[in-house]
């Protein structure tokens, strides 16, 4: 669902607002102009994401910070005449004519002058005047101006932008002696011969080429740039040499001794296991090895996963030994690939052998953390209490006959829940948790292994009930609620296990790593799993992450596409993951704690750019859809390398010859 307008104040309120711009004016034109407008079709979900986006003529969009940034320094009122150059695409044009009463605009590519004249008239933008030519000198004829705002990089601001600034008027330019290096500065014109400048924010913006600026055989080897990268990424040049020297190899993955590399991590209470893609066979195996370990060696015996609970469950039953119940196939719902897999099979078959000889207390178990198994669980819980107590068990079925109009398609109560107003199932699901709980003690008497997995259940319904309705105010609120589900799900098995439980947890990179030290915390309020983890557990709680230069993974285009092999593109020059590709390892691990290679952390935690590939991949747009600025080094504690990996391989449905007729995977 695309809600522009509802992204749009989101933008304003996080981004912007949230950030630190309180110029009125900025915030309302922002919070109006439609950004969708200015970028090609395939582009319109990330319109208002805090990123810059390509547009034609191999040019960029600024990020809309930026855009705010510079507009808020200029410091523009309703009766300015404004002077733009580099209009681009006219996003920013058109936010200058919601507040000033002219804006005349500069593009030296005719091109995006066209478009962006037909996109001033579509909407009606009547107050500005385009021109095509070259920006660095201005436009004298329609001199003086009250504000000059200059989106390209010069050597230095143009004595003759100086002197087409009214008494009083404000110029905001880039300006640096590198092409793509540059700082903000703001000049105020002062008196007829007097100019106050002033230093503003590190940028970086293409070159501003012209007369008085840069000339075009200087800036035809710049490389392709975004306008602007706010915190611009440290200079990589002998980051990738600290990288080679101050990085562990690690043994092929069938070694035992690859484990064993991660014994360092054997004393947490909680070891957190990213991927950085959904699809790739090297991340899983990596985990079943080091979990294996740490099962094995160091006294761990909860796996949870980004998984759902109930299909989980039927797994754990499967590696306890003990009997399975008439459940459907398991990791039916898409993307069936994330789990239902030969790497993950592997594992399980591992795990079964591994508790064959152990008592209960002593057995690992499999179990899920995430919450979109709205109608298995409903019906878990309908069917624990049709066996312990089957009058309350007509009293779920009552509650929850709430939601069974949209249990195969919860996202469509979300729909109907922001359409009626109010949350329609919300007080029937919460009432039934909490009826469950209140009567803890009696059902956990009778069996409570099968009473935690009931309340587990009953805490995913009211959670998703949650969940789905919002989906509808936003990807924050819906992100926040999943992860913290998924915290309060792994707190409750280690409460379950007693004071010495201790848990291995696989999830992706986003899931695991710190949020707070991402662009998804810093700038999109969003909390995750390993945030809350180090907050609950401190030093006892380690965030390993996971990353890859390319290879094939397995994804799909879109939500419940096929799933396809695809080619993972090599990583972008301005990327964690091209520092550790140019350090020539092939498989490598980086220990990121406390003291240990604390000069290389320190240049590494400056923001760079990190890779993001979930079930779905879209390598056309894949520095806007898969990367994210982050801090890895406060991000993780430690991080693991596969320089080129490969996509895993989906399970069919029929069972394995010689497997047991139990076999999870092939029910």
């Amino acid at each position: 669902m695309n809600d522009f307008a509802e992204q749009r104040q989101r933008m304003v309120e996080r981004q912007l607002a949230g950030r630190g711009i309180s110029d009125a004016r900025v915030l309302e034109a922002m919070g109006t102009i439609p950004r969708e407008a200015f970028v090609g079709g395939s582009l319109h979900e990330f319109a208002y994401e805090d990123s810059p986006l390509p547009i034609e003529a191999g040019q960029t969009i600024s990020q809309p910070f930026i855009v705010a940034r510079m507009l808020e320094a200029a410091q523009l009122r309703p009766s300015d005449s404004v002077l733009e150059i580099g209009a681009g695409s006219g996003y920013a044009a058109a936010v200058m004519a919601a507040i000033a009463a002219s804006v005349h605009a500069i593009e030296r590519h005719a091109e995006l002058a066209d478009l962006a004249q037909q996109r001033f008239d579509a909407l009606g933008y009547r107050n500005i005047r385009l021109r095509v030519g070259d920006g660095s000198g201005g436009w004298p004829e329609a001199a003086p101006f009250d504000a000059i705002i200059a989106a390209a990089g010069g050597p230095a601001v143009p004595d003759v932008l100086r002197r087409q600034l009214a008494i009083g008027g404000r110029l905001v330019m880039p300006v640096g002696g590198a092409l793509y290096r540059q700082r903000l500065v703001k000049v105020i014109r002062v008196a007829e011969d007097r100019f106050d400048e002033e230093p503003l924010d590190e940028v970086r913006f293409v070159p501003l080429v012209g007369s008085y600026g840069w000339s075009e055989q200087d800036a035809s080897g710049t490389p392709r740039m975004e306008p602007v990268a706010m915190r611009a990424p440290a200079d990589g040049v002998g980051l990738a040499g600290l990288i080679r020297a101050a990085v562990e190899p690690l043994p092929d993955l069938d070694d035992p001794a690859f484990g064993r590399m991660f014994d360092r991590y054997g004393d947490a209470r909680v070891v957190l296991l990213g991927e950085a893609s959904h699809g790739t066979s090297e991340f899983y195996r990596a985990r079943a090895a080091i979990t294996r370990r740490l099962i094995e060696a160091h006294g761990f015996g909860i796996v949870a996963v980004e998984g759902d609970w109930p299909d989980a469950a039927v797994l754990d039953r499967y590696v306890r030994g003990r009997p399975a119940a008439h459940e459907e196939p398991i990791f039916q719902r898409f993307p069936t690939w994330m789990w239902r897999n030969r790497d993950v099979a592997r594992f399980i078959d591992w795990l079964r052998d591994y508790n064959a000889d152990k008592p209960a207390t002593r057995q690992a178990g499999f179990y899920g953390l995430d919450l979109y198994s709205l109608d298995s669980s409903i019906r878990a819980v309908i069917d624990y209490l049709d066996k312990v107590d089957p009058e309350t068990a007509q009293v779920a079925r009552h509650r929850y006959g709430c939601l069974m109009p949209w249990s195969k398609e919860p996202a469509q109560y979300g729909r109907m829940a922001l359409n009626a107003g109010y949350p329609l199932c919300e007080k029937a699901v919460v009432q039934m948790l909490r009826e469950l709980l209140s009567r803890r003690m009696e059902y956990a008497q009778a069996d409570g292994e099968h009473f935690l997995d009931a309340a587990q259940n009953a805490r995913l319904v009211s959670n998703a009930e949650a969940y789905y309705r919002a989906m509808y105010y936003g990807s924050a609120e819906s992100w926040n609620l999943r992860d913290s589900h998924m915290f309060e799900t792994l707190e409750n098995l280690l409460a379950a296990g007693g004071p010495r439980s201790k848990a291995v947890v696989w999830a992706h990179n986003s899931h695991i790593g710190d949020a707070r030290h991402t662009e998804m915390g810093q700038v999109r309020e969003e909390l995750n799993l390993g945030q809350l983890c180090r907050q609950r557990f401190g030093d006892d709680a380690v965030l390993l992450g996971f990353g890859t230069h390319t290879g094939t993974v397995a994804a799909a285009d879109d939500w419940g596409e096929p799933m396809k092999v695809m080619d993972v593109k090599p990583s972008r020059p301005d990327s964690y993951e091209r520092l550790f590709h140019d350090a020539g390892q092939p498989r490598c691990l980086l220990d990121l704690r406390g003291n240990a290679n604390r000069e290389l952390c320190g240049r590494l935690a400056r923001g760079r750019l990190e890779r993001f590939i979930g079930v779905i991949y879209r390598p056309d747009t894949e520095r806007w859809s898969h990367y994210v600025e982050c801090s890895m080094p406060r991000q993780f504690d430690g991080y693991t390398w596969f320089d080129e990996t490969h996509a895993v391989e989906p399970l069919g449905e029929e069972p394995r010859a010689g497997a047991a007729e139990t076999w999870p995977f092939g029910l």
